[in-house]
């Protein structure tokens, strides 16, 4: 006999500091971890199923995640759901919204459009407090050619030497549909540097490690490491170019996550 399945698509922001990203990994505390403590805690009874979309790395925050929770009998107040789960989760994890969507709903295969911004500075050392939001490069850098640099990633380009570990049959071939630095107006406070900027980069789905792979090589770039041809030549197939760094994770925000529903 058929189970009928109630599904439900969820909304929730959290800073990433403190946790070792989205997946569940035994004796490390995760985002995934903590909300399926949490559902365990309020709804002993129930068989649940918490699936992500826009999984993020250790340290990364997101202010637009989201995830689709199955479950086998229909919640009978999603208002108080939200009010509930959110007295019940760390402050660093907050729930937005909830929303009954039919079973033929997938949330990998329906996503339209993951934007992703990557807070840093440079020169002088940044406030302790700032570790958590804002990449701090002590060296100097080319700030003008990193910003040429960025606009080469538009458009569609494989993006093979922008993940570690890469796995075969995955699709390198990626579209980048707007990609800039820009300053930081979106993040403030009285202990972030004077002056920060935002990679800002937006398209349908990325590898993993890719958006920090594309700002650590960005960095090589202003530090006069790497030129913009060799990082055009990077998002040529065959490419030879070995990436010396991975952007830390702390600095990388999920600003958007829109679906097709």
């Amino acid at each position: 006999m058929k189970i009928t399945r109630f599904c439900y698509l969820v909304r929730l922001q959290y800073l990433g500091f403190r946790f070792s990203g989205w997946q569940v990994q035994p004796k490390q505390r995760t985002i995934m971890g903590m909300l399926n403590k949490t559902f365990l805690f309020l709804y002993p009874d129930r068989n649940f199923k918490i699936l992500g979309a826009g999984r993020t790395d250790a340290k990364v925050s997101s202010l637009a995640g989201a995830f689709e929770l199955f479950l086998e009998e229909e919640l009978e107040n999603l208002d108080d759901f939200i009010l509930q789960f959110n007295k019940n989760l760390p402050t660093d994890i907050r729930l937005l919204s909830i929303e009954k969507v039919n079973q033929d709903f997938n949330i990998i295969k329906d996503g339209k459009v993951k934007e992703y911004f990557y807070f840093f500075s440079f020169g002088d050392k940044n406030h302790p407090f700032s570790a958590p939001f804002i990449t701090n490069y002590i060296e100097e850098l080319n700030i003008e050619e990193m910003k040429l640099g960025a606009n080469l990633f538009i458009g569609k380009h494989d993006f093979s030497i922008y993940t570690a570990k890469l796995k075969p049959n995955t699709k390198t071939v990626r579209k980048i549909e707007s990609c800039s630095i820009e300053s930081n107006n979106l993040l403030t406070a009285n202990f972030f540097p004077k002056k920060s900027y935002i990679l800002k980069v937006k398209g349908k789905g990325f590898m993993r490690y890719q958006i920090r792979m594309m700002m650590g090589a960005l960095v090589e770039l202003g530090k006069n490491e790497l030129s913009l041809i060799d990082i055009e030549d990077s998002l040529k197939q065959g490419s030879s170019l070995k990436l010396k760094s991975i952007a830390p994770g702390s600095g990388l925000l999920l600003n958007q996550l829109g679906f097709e529903m």
